[in-house]
């Protein structure tokens, strides 16, 4: 567990969830940036009202809890994380306000920082969502490391908020500085954004966080193609559902099955929601559920989990969510239950399948992706 250190005191944070021997740390120098630049002028006070942005373990929240901040996420392993790093710098839950991407508070606020994300999608919704909590003498500081701010990112909060400079780079950190233009008009949002799935009559809805929004990634085309359709999968799930393409067209080739839509992303969820409903209507049962991998769903009680793992974890790029999602779905899985995967060949995702089910065929395969499957 590392040490935050800053002028509103130090803090022992980790990442979410919990590894051992992780060495990333729960912040980076863009959260240092926007808390020295916060006390050096002197931009706060006990009577400030602070709203906190895409704070991806609780740094930023953590840090000024003095000042019970809200904070707004999509990810819910970001909210788990934040609820944790209280708990162990003795910080109550009621310091600190939970919002998620889809449930913006009413309220004007006098300070907003911004942990700049990489979708210009999400950033876009985020700000056009801000907006009417600003006022002129609202203050927005946003920050992000140097790599991820782009002459694009700098145009969108000119275009949404007003006027925008940046500060000078310190340890790879930059931070922006737009001033609220009230002149400027509010446009409404341009997500949830639609296409038609491909070979259906489905409009797929896609909020501004949902992977590949704008039309059908070629991994999910092939992984379509393949889906199994038999009376004996009861319960299936979606296992990092983003907009829920793969649970529908499975519900559609599996029509007496329950399907779970599983996601960290709020917005993938409730995406995947909205598509389900609109493709069979309120009379066909499905759960949607935003936790981690499958966190809090029942062992031994799932026939079917299908997976298109993702390679990052925000800016982490590697396998270890992909290894997670594997040995929970080997809990969750009845006796005899499957774990369909796709992924690219080069992952070598076999290895861990044969390791954790002790057995993994292929289902199919073309020169960039291969579909596995282990069974229980």
């Amino acid at each position: 567990m590392d040490i935050l250190s800053s002028a509103f005191g130090e803090f022992q944070l980790s990442r979410f969830p919990r590894r051992r021997k992780d060495q990333l740390r729960a912040w980076d120098a863009a959260d240092e940036y926007i808390l020295q630049h916060l006390s050096e002028n002197e931009a706060i006070n006990e009577h400030s009202k602070v709203l906190i942005v895409n704070d991806q373990f609780g740094a930023l929240a953590v840090s000024l809890n003095q000042f019970h901040p809200e904070s707004i996420s999509d990810s819910w392993l970001a909210h788990a994380g934040t609820k944790e790093n209280q708990t162990d710098n003795q910080i109550s839950q009621e310091d600190i306000t939970l919002h998620t991407s889809l449930n913006y508070p009413k309220q004007i606020f006098d300070i907003v920082l911004i942990k700049v994300p990489k979708s210009l999608a999400m950033l876009e919704d985020q700000l056009i969502r801000l907006k009417p909590l600003l006022t002129r003498e609202s203050t927005i500081i946003a920050g992000a490391m140097t790599k991820a701010i782009h002459t694009s990112t700098l145009k969108l909060f000119e275009k949404i908020i007003g006027p925008t400079k940046t500060s000078l780079a310190k340890k790879k950190a930059r931070l922006i500085f737009p001033t609220i233009d009230e002149s400027l008009n509010i446009t409404d949002s341009p997500y949830p954004s639609t296409y038609k799935l491909e070979g259906t009559q489905y409009q797929i809805s896609n909020h501004a966080a949902v992977f590949s929004r704008d039309s059908l990634d070629i991994g999910t085309r092939f992984f379509l193609q393949y889906l199994p359709a038999t009376d004996k999968y009861e319960t299936i799930v979606d296992l990092g559902c983003g907009n829920g393409v793969v649970g529908l067209v499975a519900a559609e080739k599996n029509p007496k099955a329950v399907i779970n839509f599983v996601d960290e992303s709020f917005m993938a969820v409730d995406s995947a929601k909205i598509n389900f409903i609109h493709a069979f209507g309120p009379e066909r049962t499905a759960i949607f559920t935003p936790t981690d991998c499958l966190q809090g769903l029942a062992k031994n009680s799932f026939d079917l989990v299908l997976n298109n793992p993702p390679f990052h974890q925000q800016n982490v790029v590697g396998d270890f969510i992909a290894q997670q999602m594997f040995h929970e779905s080997y809990a969750v899985l009845k006796k005899g239950g499957e774990l369909w995967v796709i992924g690219n060949r080069h992952l070598g995702y076999h290895i861990s399948l044969k390791k954790i089910f002790g057995n993994c065929i292929t289902v199919a395969s073309n020169k960039k992706f291969i579909i596995l499957r282990a069974t229980k």
